[in-house]
């Protein structure tokens, strides 16, 4: 687990694909090459996440590697209390 991180400003689909440009991969500069290229990045249905940018932003940099409305893995409809990594997994 990464974070969490705080913004300063509203989160906006601008915003949050910034911060996924700029901000994401200075997160992840201490992690190893041969996790960051196995881990999957996951969020929540935070409207703005969902973005045309966003989304194509997801695409190309975690191929079938995010969690999420959208993925080929999605977060359970208002499940805030369910981990998708039970139904990846079966943990």
């Amino acid at each position: 687990m990464i974070g969490p991180v705080i913004l300063d400003d509203s989160m906006t689909g601008q915003n949050y694909l910034d911060f996924l440009q700029n901000e994401l991969p200075k997160q992840l500069e201490d992690v190893p090459l041969a996790t960051r290229i196995a881990m999957y990045f996951q969020h929540d249905g935070t409207p703005s996440h969902y973005t045309r940018h966003v989304m194509q932003y997801l695409y190309d940099t975690f191929p079938n590697r995010w969690i999420g409305r959208g993925s080929t893995i999605n977060w359970p409809p208002r499940s805030p209390d369910l981990n998708p990594w039970i139904f990846v997994y079966g943990v």
